[in-house]
């Protein structure tokens, strides 16, 4: 196969739909004419060892390595022919070729089981109703696990389905523990990746292989592939961009890093690696390259070209998917956290609304590197073209939009473009609890096949919150949380403990208002992490304005973005973590909703400040909703079936009608006068006329007081039009 370039995702990074990165690449060299190809070992890996013919050699292997083993392996080595005979069926349920096996895995004795089916007994607990495919994926999930700990304990124990040798990335200040490792002999999971590795490059003629590493879990396998690639294909050269080196490898400086990459680039991809191919190809000189680290003469130099632009969003392309084996990738259900079993489990095409971040103020985070800082939006109609490209390519009409945060605005021209192309797609993405988001955009959102957000409550906490730079309030994020989940999208928060200064109080204050938000509905997932400092944020910048000192004495030679630090108020937020984790998964089933909340903690924590009614009354304060002329007024409902007649009250006789009504899920019928109803069947007419099918606020007022010579507000506040724009009248 003749290409210039093969783009590799490292082994263990997602298991259920390809990280996105590569097929990005892709997309852009498609644009300059450059072939390319693209493989995902992190997929290839797990089937290669979880198959029959993968897991005899894995038992072979334990059986003539291990001497000692725990109760719970041995009872895994028990049913081995079991687990061999079982494997290759189990795999195809999870890739969707088999749905009928669901049956067998929930009813019957068809799966081997070891300690990770201890539990069980909870199952209807966490999992409700939910249907029979969803149970049959968890139970497959749980073998698939009893596996991973055989491996884990026998093997290498360095494994893990999405992350391998995480901690050897984590934290990595020095080059000196991740190289040593490097000079180990190959483990068996290593040797199965280089043996895939090797098939790969033997079918290709790339001079170049590009690995994108986006985590600390597969920093260690992408090392281990460009080790096995320099040496045995001493003439291709190695390249390494992501996530990892975008926020971790800005002041690298240990030359050893080199002996596998020849070129590390930072930031968007496309400008530095077509200087690199360009480089290797002999066209322009090294000193010519864009934001690329290279090695010379057991240096580490920085070559960063200011006449090398960037390039805008709409020049990149559509991300391509081709090579990618899509069919292949394997649904699972690990845990039932909502919007986390959407990370797990589906094919979701990646596409970003718009590159950076919008408010981009964020005192926690990396404001200051180029993926946040650098705000540019993409039209909405090159948006549904590339989603469209992809329906086409791929037969899979889930998107998954990875902003840092889908600008609302933007937002909403998306789900308008939708709706006119009458494109049938379901997506989720990334946003800011905006109070922009109205009930009605929810509601449009809704319509053009949105079903889940996720944003950054981060600390429930007004103070805090100012602090962060966060933009919003408590009270905001309710009543934002509110007018999604009225539309039927699933809200998932981003939750933070332990930010500088924060007290016991404020954090005993934060879970209340988390337990209230559960309380009241509007709220159906969340997940809490412990606030870390990071080099690029500015926290991170400038640590004593927030009262915290940094521990790291000098920068390291390799990775530099995570710093250790300590609070000057000698605070010990970590003491918190397990009570708000458990708290939190009773919350997001119904559970305990009203246990005091010290039951969560084996240590003496504060009393609640919060009120216990607090985040109810602000969802109960509702104003009026004011309407600028200017504003985007569409219609979801059927055409409205008239039927007139007369009503007779002391001597007077009044024009009347009934105005019929239906949705996919209900029909209405209301009286109203009946000027008032022709003027609304003339209006819907009116927006099935217009070309984008959608008037403003100001026309519809014009248009109701031209038609029916009466003012507008009374009969849009009327409690029969109410009942009508309840319906499907959005003003967005």
């Amino acid at each position: 196969m003749n290409t210039t370039i093969t783009l590799i995702t490292p082994a263990f990074t997602q298991l259920n739909t390809p990280y996105p990165a590569t097929a990005y690449i892709k997309g852009f060299l498609n644009t300059l004419e450059i072939p390319s190809y693209q493989a995902d070992l992190g997929i290839e890996v797990i089937l290669e060892i979880f198959s029959k013919k993968g897991l005899e050699r894995l038992f072979d292997y334990v059986h003539e390595n291990t001497q000692e083993v725990s109760l719970n392996v041995h009872r895994i080595l028990a049913f081995e022919k079991d687990y061999i005979n079982s494997i290759d069926a189990v795999i195809a349920f999870l890739q969707g070729k088999n749905p009928t096996l669901a049956h067998g895995i929930v009813q019957g004795d068809f799966l081997p089981r070891a300690s990770r089916f201890d539990n069980l007994e909870d199952l209807h607990w966490a999992f409700g109703d939910m249907g029979i495919i969803d149970k049959a994926k968890h139970l497959a999930t749980l073998y698939l696990e009893d596996l991973s700990d055989l491996i884990q304990s026998s093997v290498d124990a360095n494994f893990g389905f999405s992350r391998y040798a995480e901690r050897l990335g984590r934290s990595a200040h020095s080059f000196d523990e991740l190289y040593d490792s490097l000079k180990q002999p190959l483990s068996y999971i290593d040797q199965i990746t280089v043996e895939l590795l090797d098939k790969l490059l033997s079918k290709t003629t790339a001079k170049i292989v590009g690995f994108s590493i986006p985590f600390p879990g597969n920093l260690f396998s992408g090392f281990r592939c460009a080790q096995y690639i320099k040496t045995n294909y001493p003439s291709i050269k190695v390249t390494m961009g992501g996530g990892f080196a975008n926020t971790e490898l800005r002041d690298l400086q240990d030359p050893r890093v080199f002996e596998f990459f020849d070129y590390i680039t930072l930031d968007d991809g496309e400008a530095p690696l077509e200087n690199v191919i360009l480089h290797v190809e002999g066209k322009i000189d090294v000193s010519q390259l864009k934001r690329t680290f290279v090695c010379i003469d057991n240096q580490v130099i920085y070559i960063n070209n200011p006449l090398k632009k960037d390039y805008k969003q709409n020049q990149l392309g559509t991300p391509d998917y081709s090579d990618l084996p899509l069919k292949e990738y394997i649904s699972v259900i690990e845990i039932v956290n909502p919007m986390h079993r959407m990370w797990s489990d589906g094919r979701w095409n990646k596409l970003t609304m718009a590159h950076g971040c919008y408010w981009g103020k964020c005192t926690f985070c990396d404001i200051s590197l180029d993926y946040i800082r650098l705000y540019e939006p993409v039209s909405a109609k090159l948006i549904v073209d590339r989603m469209q490209t992809l329906v086409e390519q791929t037969s899979e009409t889930g998107f998954h939009f990875v902003d840092e945060a889908a600008p609302p605005a933007l937002m909403k021209e998306v789900a308008l473009e939708i709706i006119r192309r009458n494109l049938h797609v379901t997506w989720w993405t990334n946003i800011r609890f905006e109070k922009s988001f109205t009930q009605d955009l929810c509601y449009l959102l809704k319509a053009s096949g949105c079903i889940a957000v996720s944003g950054g409550l981060e600390v429930a906490s007004d103070r805090l919150l100012k602090l962060i730079d966060k933009g919003v309030t408590v009270e905001q994020v309710a009543k934002v949380n509110r007018n999604f989940t009225q539309a039927g999208i699933l809200v998932h928060a981003y939750l933070m403990y332990g930010f500088p200064t924060q007290s016991a109080q404020e954090t005993i204050d934060s879970l209340e208002m988390v337990r209230q938000m559960f309380e009241n509905g509007v709220m159906q997932s969340g997940f809490w992490h412990q606030f870390a400092m990071t080099a690029h944020s500015p926290v991170g910048m400038d640590p004593k304005s927030y009262k915290v000192e940094s521990l790291l004495e000098q920068k390291g030679s390799f990775a530099n973005n995570d710093v250790p630090h300590k609070e000057l108020n000698g605070a010990q937020h970590e003491k918190f973590s397990f009570g708000l984790r458990k708290s939190l998964y009773n919350y997001m089933h119904h559970m305990c909703l009203d246990w005091p909340l010290q039951e969560w903690f084996e240590f003496k924590v504060p009393k609640t400040s919060i009120a216990p009614n607090y985040i109810q009354q602000c969802l109960t304060e509702q104003s009026l909703p004011v309407y600028k002329s200017n504003q985007k007024v569409f219609y979801l409902g059927s055409v409205p079936f008239i039927e007139e007649f007369e009503k007779k009250k002391k001597g007077r006789v009044f024009k009347m009608a009934h105005v019929t009504l239906h949705t996919k899920r209900q029909t209405l019928s209301i009286d109203m006068d009946a000027q008032s109803a022709n003027w609304f069947a003339h209006f819907v007419e009116l927006l099935n006329q217009s070309s984008t099918a959608t008037l403003t606020y100001g026309e519809m007022k014009k248009s109701f007081e031209e038609f029916t010579q009466e003012d507008f507000e009374p009969f849009w506040y009327s409690k029969a039009f109410q009942s009508i724009k309840a319906l499907g009248i959005l003003v967005v």
